[in-house]
């Protein structure tokens, strides 16, 4: 893959960001095409996505999705939270 983009997710604790990456990490390998690839990795309380692809249109369509995904788990995280 030609082109990659990294984003970096910090949440209050560890617990927090397990929660995200369990929530999204069964659409690893689900989702992806031929242009573009998602790993997830956890270090403590910060959730990495790494989102590469063959060209810029498939990396922007893939960054969309994978922030999407983080966005949803998130929010249901604190809607659970909350009850």
């Amino acid at each position: 893959m030609d082109h990659e983009a990294v984003f970096e997710c910090e949440y209050p604790d560890a617990e927090r960001a397990r929660r995200v990456e369990r929530a999204i990490a069964v659409e690893v390998g689900d989702i992806e095409g031929d242009r573009t690839t998602a790993t997830l990795d956890r270090d403590g309380a910060t959730l990495t996505v790494t989102v590469a692809a063959a060209d810029l249109v498939a990396l922007r369509a893939g960054c969309n999705t994978w922030l999407s995904l983080v966005s949803v788990a998130e929010d249901c995280g604190a809607a659970a939270a909350a009850d």
